[in-house]
């Protein structure tokens, strides 16, 4: 009668599993030892290729492509000490007496209906001419003696067509953009 070992039985299910054709050719089923038998040792051997799978970058000095930095995270100083403001990010959308008494167009009171994004950064003791502005498409980038904000938008915005105002008797700035989307069944004029 034939003992069974947790390794000899390993080793017939390895057998089992390999080609008859990949057991003439491949004899590399550990018959030996326990401590070299891994389930990775079961099943036929694999066969490593090389050289397809790399990829090459225009520049050998580059750590990482610019397609996998997010935006705006040029922005992002870990070090600056400024205070975030407060802000408030509002969602606007025209709307006629068709749409809000008959219900004629699809739209709905969901941000997915919204034409443009408002935000209201208060900047108290802070003068007008102190604030730095930049908006890209989805980073919104605000800059004072005092404070500092790298907000990422919601969606993506028209950055080259946007309205800032300072409200000075409220210390606020409001900025308004607009949403850029592409049209599907609820945005489609």
């Amino acid at each position: 009668m034939e003992s069974f070992s947790p390794g000899s039985s390993l080793q017939s299910l390895a057998k089992l599993l390999c080609d008859a054709q990949e057991q003439d050719d491949d004899e590399q089923v550990p018959c030996s030892s326990l401590s070299t038998m891994t389930p990775g040792s079961i099943g036929p051997v694999k066969k490593e290729t090389t050289g397809s799978s790399q990829v090459k970058s225009e520049n050998n000095k580059t750590i990482w492509n610019t397609d996998e930095v997010p935006e705006g995270s040029e922005f992002d100083d870990t070090w600056d000490l400024r205070e975030q403001p407060e802000y408030q990010i509002l969602f606007k959308q025209s709307v006629g007496t068709e749409d809000v008494f008959f219900g004629m167009s699809r739209k709905d009171p969901s941000t997915a209906c919204c034409e443009d994004v408002v935000i209201k950064i208060k900047l108290p003791e802070t003068k007008y001419s102190d604030i730095t502005l930049d908006i890209q498409d989805k980073v919104l980038d605000l800059r004072t003696p005092t404070k500092k904000l790298l907000l990422h938008l919601p969606y993506d915005v028209d950055s080259k067509n946007g309205k800032a105002r300072f409200l000075s008797e409220e210390e606020t700035l409001e900025v308004t953009l607009r949403v850029s989307r592409k049209f599907d069944f609820i945005n489609f004029f």
